[in-house]
């Protein structure tokens, strides 16, 4: 199984080098990868997130690293060959044992890690 994480903290993510994930890697089961979503930024501060379209409070991450991010990790090419788009977010679906099961069934997960309420509609 290939695991893909974009984060803007990937360095939170390192203890899945250790315990389960880090022996399942060291096995050849798991192929895990994290990325770092600045990195798919165009400007000179790397830049993901911004003001809400429109205005109001808070910030919103910016559609354009999201985009750049997940056309380079979901090539295009038949529906049934392409990794699985996880987002997770607080109002989003519960994770429970039979989502994780049927996460499990599949070859590739891409998930996107986002750091506010969500992604900006642009």
């Amino acid at each position: 199984m290939r695991i893909d994480v974009l984060s803007i903290f990937p360095d939170y993510l390192a203890p899945l080098e250790l315990s389960l994930p880090g022996k399942a890697r060291e096995n050849g089961l798991l192929d895990l990868h994290v990325h770092d979503l600045r990195a798919f930024a165009t400007d000179k501060h790397r830049t993901v997130d911004d003001t809400p379209y429109g205005g109001g409070a808070g910030m919103v991450m910016k559609p354009e690293p999201w985009g750049e991010a997940l056309d380079a990790l979901l090539p295009p090419g038949p529906v049934a060959e392409r990794p699985t788009l996880v987002v997770p977010t607080p109002g989003g679906t519960p994770f429970t044992q039979p989502l994780a099961r049927d996460l499990a069934t599949r070859a590739h997960l891409v998930f996107a890690c986002g750091r506010y309420e969500g992604i900006d509609q642009r």
